[in-house]
């Protein structure tokens, strides 16, 4: 009972439901051939007569839905209206018909809720009806005359006179409620597989429900086919018992005649022994006739039993094809389901292979991942140790400005000075040549005697430049290596040439610069880059060769 009021109840849901929507997309009003609408009605049926108590009546047990319909109007003054107009409707005969003509004139009220709730509430009235576990008694009786609110949303016209309510099948079309596994996601197919499962099973207890009915039917029609083969029997015995009697009152009437006849012939003396046997005889006739009469009397009453047999064959024909056109029905609705069953299945087998191998590439992610974390890790250990370094180097920088910074600037200021200084010589050096080769020009007895005072300057030039490169070297040398001044040997111990070119840089048109990573000497031409060295914040001159390994290893460095 429990598992019959938990799926009638969802049924129920559904067709609502369904109904409701279609109806709201249809966006006109509803009549009695809309199939949604019809299917609705079937469920309410099943509904109201499920847990019914069964009447017993001369045909046999009648389970009808009408008798609990017709307390509404003693709840509710408004229902007395269409309770009347159901039972002044000519083409209804059977409770049946009438319960389902009082829900459609419900619907079409919109006042189908309002009469369900003011019925469930009287529970005393409804246990004469009702079987205690049956839906209309327990929760899911309140839960659908809760939903059946929604329906007032719904306008409906249905012409009641011309329809046969009376011999329609209530049999739930169950395939417009099933629904593709791929209407849906993949959170939801679980439920909706739980759902036709609980439909399927709906099915086969229905199924199982009707075929014990069937079998009561049949067994019904042969008890009446026995009863009728002796009722008829009896009726051929009657028959054949009036036969005998019209034959012996035809026979009495005969004798009665002829006895007449001879005593109007004969003596008196024969009268009054012929009176005697007339008045026997009259005896006999009356006897015979009031038997005649109480064999015609049951005759009749055989005959209006036969005919109530008969018109109760003739319904339970009626209801045995209808029996069997809803088994053949449910018989084709339980393979669609099968069908379905065996598609879910597959379906679920190719989703459950799609979740092992999603569930295979995320363990490969997750391995990826964890990977990358550790690779992650180690990076930020070396960002961690490269800042560190950083910042040892910026504190190492800042101390040694901090310790060097006034002698670099005094530094860097005498070899300004000093440049300017040679820059103005050099400028001198070239006036005085191109004024002595303009009087050499003048002059030319004079070449061979100036030759050697022309040396004696050039040696002055460079002894002067000599002495302006020794401070020069040193500020270098103190900007380079402020710390390790024994390292390395001093610039001016050094030969002025460059290592690529070999150009000489004592030559004042050939300026020399130190490499700051290699340290070596080098011209402006083979020293024109600037890179940051770990020494130093701001980048710094260094030679070709050793820009390219620099530029080489930091492309390769992660840090």
């Amino acid at each position: 009972m429990a598992n019959e009021r938990m799926n009638l109840m969802n049924m129920a849901k559904l067709s609502i439901k369904g109904l409701i929507e279609s109806a709201l997309n249809l966006g006109r009003t509803l009549d009695s051939d809309y199939a949604p609408l019809q299917q609705f009605f079937v469920v309410m049926e099943h509904c109201l007569k499920h847990g019914l108590k069964a009447k017993k009546t001369f045909l046999g047990q009648n389970k009808s839905f009408w008798g609990p319909l017709e307390l509404v109007e003693k709840l509710v003054p408004e229902a007395a209206e269409i309770t009347a107009s159901v039972k002044d409707l000519p083409g209804l005969k059977t409770p049946v018909g009438r319960g389902r003509a009082w829900l459609r004139l419900a619907l079409m009220q919109k006042k189908l809720s309002e009469y369900m709730k003011a019925l469930i509430n009287k529970k005393e009235l409804l246990s004469e009806f009702y079987e205690p576990n049956a839906l209309m008694m327990e929760e899911e009786g309140a839960i659908i005359a809760g939903l059946l609110v929604g329906l007032n949303v719904i306008d409906a016209n249905f012409c009641m006179k011309g329809e046969d309510l009376d011999s329609q099948v209530g049999v739930i079309d169950f395939s417009m409620y099933l629904k593709d596994g791929n209407s849906s996601k993949g959170s939801e197919g679980d439920g909706q597989i739980t759902a036709i499962l609980d439909q399927k099973n709906y099915v086969e207890e229905l199924n199982r429900h009707l075929n014990a009915t069937v079998n009561n039917l049949q067994a019904k029609v042969d008890a009446l086919e026995k009863s009728n083969t002796k009722l008829t029997e009896e009726l051929a015995v009657a028959n054949n018992r009036i036969i005998t009697l019209q034959e012996e009152m035809e026979r009495v009437k005969e004798e009665s005649s002829y006895i007449l006849e001879s005593n109007r012939k004969g003596p008196k003396q024969d009268r009054t022994s012929e009176g005697q046997a007339l008045s026997e005889a009259r005896k006999h006739l009356k006897e015979e006739t009031q038997l005649r009469l109480d064999v015609e009397k049951e005759l009749e009453i055989q005959i209006s039993m036969r005919q109530e047999m008969e018109l109760a064959m003739k319904m339970l024909e009626k209801d045995v094809c209808e029996k069997q056109d809803a088994l053949v029905s449910l018989r084709q609705q339980l393979d669609d389901l099968r069908a379905l069953k065996h598609e879910l299945a597959f379906k679920l087998q190719s989703s459950d292979l799609g979740v092992k191998q999603k569930s295979e590439l995320n363990s490969r992610l997750e391995e990826k991942t964890n990977q990358m974390a550790a690779t992650i890790k180690q990076l930020e250990q070396r960002l961690r140790q490269a800042e560190r370094g950083r910042q040892s180097a910026e504190l190492d920088n800042r101390l040694f400005k901090q310790d060097f910074g006034d002698k670099i600037n005094s530094l860097q200021l005498e070899v300004e000075e000093l440049t300017r200084q040679r820059n103005q010589l050099e400028l001198e050096l070239k006036q005085e040549r191109e004024r002595r080769l303009q009087s050499n020009r003048s002059i030319p007895g004079r070449g061979s005697q100036k030759s050697e005072p022309k040396t004696d300057g050039k040696h002055k030039i460079q002894e002067e430049n000599v002495k302006l490169k020794k401070p020069l070297e040193e500020s270098h040398r103190l900007q380079s290596h402020p710390v390790d001044e024994q390292d390395q040997p001093l610039l001016s111990e050094q030969p002025q040439m460059c290592q690529l070119c070999q150009e000489d840089g004592s030559l004042p048109k050939v300026p020399v610069n130190v490499c700051k990573n290699c340290r070596g000497i080098f011209c402006d031409a083979c020293s024109t880059n600037e890179l940051p060295l770990p020494s130093s914040i701001k980048p710094e001159r260094v030679c070709n060769p050793c820009h390219e390994h620099l530029m080489k290893q930091y492309s390769t460095s992660p840090s």
